[in-house]
Formats: structure tokens, sequence, C-alpha cells
């Protein structure tokens, strides 16, 4: 079970990464939920909610506002995917540029929650503030980063 669940998380990380609505929809339950930290950076800039619920919310983010501010050179470097029955945590650096061309880098630790070989459940944990710094330009004019929110 725990590669199965594995190798759904995995496959969902590659629909992610297409950006296509129809590919991340097929990946999610209908009642999906993605809960962030509250009043995250991208969230506050997007104007939306660090609490998306239902699949369509979900799919949304995924496929319209996540390109729209992180705009270029989106990369991922993954340290550790871990599974455990129909959990699955993922350990992971995002890179990218930003609509208002601020670079980004931060860390992140997703926790997945399975149901019928579906994701229904996403837990995200970030350095919310080094998030906001990077997004306003204070990282980038060099003021230390790293520490945790």
């Amino acid at each position: 079970m725990s590669q199965y669940s594995r190798d759904i998380v995995q496959n969902a990380w590659k629909a992610f990464a297409t950006h296509d609505a129809d590919q991340i929809s097929a990946v999610f339950t209908e009642d999906a939920e993605w809960l962030a930290p509250l009043d995250n950076a991208t969230a506050v800039a997007l104007g939306g909610s660090s609490h998306m619920v239902g699949r369509e919310a979900i799919v949304r983010f995924l496929a319209d506002d996540f390109p729209r501010f992180f705009a270029h050179d989106v990369t991922v470097t993954f340290h550790g995917i871990y599974a455990d029955g129909d959990h699955v945590i993922v350990e992971e650096t995002m890179t990218a540029t930003l609509a208002n061309g601020n670079h980004y880098s931060n860390d992140y630790c997703f926790v997945f929650e399975l149901r019928d070989g579906l994701i229904h459940r996403v837990r995200e944990y970030m350095d919310t503030a080094r998030g906001h710094r990077m997004v306003s330009g204070e990282e980038a004019a060099g003021r230390p980063g790293g520490g945790q929110a």
C-alpha cells in the first residue's frame, strides 16, 4: 500500500506541473481540501484563501493562479517522499521567478491523505515569514532568510 500511495502522489506532482485542469482534477476527490498556513504570502498576494475546499477550488489554484503568481523558472527539488498506508509526506524546495520579478525559494513539507486512490486532503507547511520577505522583495535586498514563522 505504501508504494501505491507514493506513486499516486508522485503522479499528482506531474499533473500539477502541467497546469492542465483535467489532469489535476483527476487526482483529487470531489470534496478534497488543501490547508496551508493562514495568511501565507501566496494566498495574500492572490487575494485567495489559505484553506481551499473542494476539487474545483484546488484545480483553479493549481491550473490558473499558481502559474500566474509563480511566473517563470519553477523548479521543485524533492528531498524526501515517505509513505505509510494512505498518508504520504513530501519534503521539497521550490524556486521560481515571481510575476513581480522577485526570486522565490522556500522549503515545504506536504502531508497528503489519500482516499480510494485519490488525494483527499493536503496539509502544507512552509516558512511563511520568508515567503512574505521574498514576495515583498526584502529577501532580495539582502535581509537574511530562513527564520521559522
